[in-house]
C-alpha cells in the first residue's frame, strides 16, 4: 500500500475513518470525502497521530450528487496524481415501515447509497484504468444479503450495491480491476451509538442488538475496516465479484 492513493466516501467517521486510520498506518496517501467540513477537518485531525499531514487531505462534496462525484475524483487526482483504491463507505441508513416511506426519504437513501456508489465508480474509473493493481471496495450490508424486518427500502438500496459489485466486477476485470464489497452487521459507529442512545435504555438496547448475533457481540469500525484494506490488497489479488460478511455469523 506504500504511496497508493486510496479515496474514501463516507471517510470522516465509522468504517470510513477506520479503513484511512490502516491504510495510512500501511503508508498509503488518502483522500477522506465527506459532507461537513467540521467533520473532515476534525478526522483530519485524528489521522494526523497516524501520519504525516501530507498523507491525506479532505475533500467536501455530497455523493448523491454526480457533479459532485466527478469533482471528487477529479481533486483526488489534482493533489496527488493517481487514484488506485476507491472505498465507497459513504451510506445512510432508514428503518421505515413501507406504508409509513415517504418519497423523498426513499429519494435519498437511493441516491447515497446505490448512485453514490454508481457515479464514484463512474468517475474514478478513467483513473483506476491507468495501472495495475487497482481495485475498487463497496460498503455493502447484512440487509445486501438477507431482509431486515421494518427496511425494505434499505435492503433494496443495499441489495442493489451487492449486486452493483458482482456485475461491475465481471465489467472492470478485462483491466485487471477488483471489485469487492463488504456486507456488516451491526457495527459500534457513531450512527449505531444515535441508535443506542434513543432508546429508553442504552444498556438494554445493546444487548438486544447484541443478542441476535451468533458471537454475542456487535463488531467494531476496525473489523470492518480491516477487511476493506485486505480487499484492495494485494494479498487479495485474486479475489473479485465477492460479497463478504462481516457480521459475527448473522447471515450463517
Amino acid at each position: 500500500m506504500k504511496d497508493k492513493v486510496i479515496l474514501i466516501t463516507g471517510g470522516t467517521s465509522g468504517i470510513g475513518l477506520a479503513a484511512a486510520r490502516l491504510f495510512l498506518a500501511r503508508g498509503a496517501r488518502v483522500v477522506l470525502a465527506g459532507r461537513s467540513a467540521d467533520r473532515g477537518a476534525e478526522a483530519v485531525k485524528q489521522l494526523c497521530q497516524y501520519a504525516p499531514a501530507d498523507h491525506m487531505v479532505f475533500f467536501s462534496g455530497d455523493v448523491s450528487r454526480p457533479a459532485d462525484c466527478e469533482a471528487l475524483a477529479a481533486r483526488a487526482v489534482r493533489h496527488f496524481g493517481r487514484i488506485d483504491v476507491l472505498v465507497n463507505s459513504a451510506g445512510i441508513y432508514l428503518e421505515r415501515a413501507l406504508e409509513d416511506m415517504e418519497e423523498a426519504d426513499f429519494d435519498r437513501l437511493m441516491a447515497v447509497n446505490v448512485k453514490g456508489s454508481y457515479f464514484m465508480a463512474k468517475y474514478a474509473l478513467p483513473e483506476l484504468k491507468k495501472r495495475e493493481g487497482c481495485s475498487i471496495v463497496n460498503v455493502s450490508s447484512d440487509a445486501g444479503l438477507q431482509g431486515n424486518y421494518l427496511c425494505s427500502a434499505y435492503c433494496a438500496s443495499k441489495g442493489a450495491v451487492t449486486l452493483f459489485t458482482k456485475a461491475l466486477a465481471l465489467e472492470l476485470a478485462p483491466w485487471n480491476i477488483r471489485v469487492n464489497c463488504i456486507c456488516p452487521g451491526d457495527i459500534a459507529t457513531p450512527l449505531t451509538e444515535a441508535q443506542l442512545a434513543a432508546a429508553p435504555s442504552r444498556e438494554q438496547a445493546l444487548r438486544e442488538m447484541s443478542s441476535v448475533y451468533p458471537l454475542g457481540r456487535i463488531g467494531t469500525a476496525e473489523e470492518a475496516a480491516s477487511l476493506i484494506v485486505f480487499l484492495a490488497s494485494a494479498e487479495a489479488g485474486f479475489v473479485t465479484g465477492a460479497a463478504w460478511s462481516v457480521d459475527g455469523g448473522l447471515t450463517a
